[in-house]
């Protein structure tokens, strides 16, 4: 089986080889198939004496890189219907969370897929794909979802590849007013609510800031172009909160009891989180986060099988608001 795998793994480089227009260095073989570094060179050794098509990509890093011309591998590349159904349930995710612009874009990328099937293949391979994609029901789910302009997100992509200023027609969430905002905009946190975050240009204080996606009613590409603070990192902005209100992180510690633990060690509640399981049987689950608000929402769905030990606040918060645990939140 070791060696199957083996197998399985030069054909993957290879074909990640021709994938890669600029090339794969050992750091990329290290990082993609989680090895060592004699592993690595080991593992592209094999792919140039089996593929001598390969060649060195002349670059000006000192990091050599290499990678197999586009056309010769194209025979035997192929898709199984688990990949397929994996690419339609995130057609079928988007769609639910009215993205359609990006739902498009992979449906279109499906049936070029589908098209590059040799007819005996598409016929074994169509059967097991419905029924995958029965049996995970998506499309079906229900639930609430954000209601959002397609020409807005459109607008905004657009913007954001070209680094071009845009001025939002933002309604305000408390008293409804429609207001201009000038914004340098960066990138999107999708959730149960939808943002923009970009940079706000504002006469009063110049800041980071989320725009929630349902409230923009409309999107002018302006003239002006910015410049990308490349120390920004979209992740570690996020990371900064449990949800996405910004707020300054603080210590959390909560405890689960030992009925809801089980169901709790499923959930990753926040990146930096760390677990301990406790003697009874309970579990404390530790982060560093803001967005207090948030945490009670979601605190809410675990009733009182969980307790909040830190920060006071959230304690303060949550303290008279302790339904039954209906179950698996």
């Amino acid at each position: 089986m070791m060696r199957y795998e083996k197998a399985d793994n030069l054909l993957q480089l290879a074909l990640d080889m021709q994938a890669a227009r600029s090339g794969l260095s050992l750091a990329d073989i290290e990082e993609r198939f989680a090895c060592g570094r004699r592993t690595a060179m080991r593992m592209r050794d094999a792919v140039l004496r089996n593929f001598p098509q390969a060649e060195e990509v002349p670059t000006d890093e000192r990091t050599k890189r290499w990678r197999i011309p586009l056309g010769i591998l194209d025979r035997l590349i192929a898709f199984d219907a688990e990949e397929l159904a994996n690419l339609e349930a995130a057609i079928a995710l988007f769609d639910r969370e009215n993205l359609p612009d990006r739902a498009a874009s992979l449906a279109g990328l499906a049936a070029k897929l589908k098209a590059l099937l040799r007819p005996d293949v598409a016929r074994k391979v169509e059967p097991d794909l419905e029924a995958l994609l029965e049996a995970e029901g998506l499309a079906m789910r229900p639930g609430p979802r954000p209601r959002i302009h397609l020409t807005v997100i459109e607008d905004l992509r657009q913007a954001i590849k070209a680094c071009r200023k845009v001025a939002l027609q933002y309604r305000n969430r408390r008293n409804g007013k429609l207001n201009r905002r000038i914004v340098q905009p960066y990138g999107f946190l999708l959730g149960h609510r939808h943002y923009l975050i970009g940079w706000h240009e504002h006469p009063k204080a110049n800041h980071m800031a989320p725009f929630a996606m349902p409230n923009i009613e409309a999107v002018e590409i302006l003239e002006g172009s910015f410049e990308r603070d490349t120390t920004f990192s979209l992740r570690n902005y996020a990371e900064q909160s449990f949800g996405l209100y910004q707020e300054e992180p603080f210590d959390v510690v909560w405890r689960f009891t030992s009925e809801a633990a089980p169901n709790a060690r499923d959930f990753v509640f926040h990146p930096s989180q760390v677990m301990e399981d406790q003697e009874d049987g309970s579990l404390i689950v530790r982060f560093r986060a803001g967005g207090d608000l948030e945490m009670a929402w979601h605190l809410y769905c675990w009733g009182d099988q969980v307790e909040v030990l830190e920060p006071k606040g959230l304690v303060d918060m949550t303290r008279d608001h302790r339904p039954r645990w209906p179950g698996l939140p």
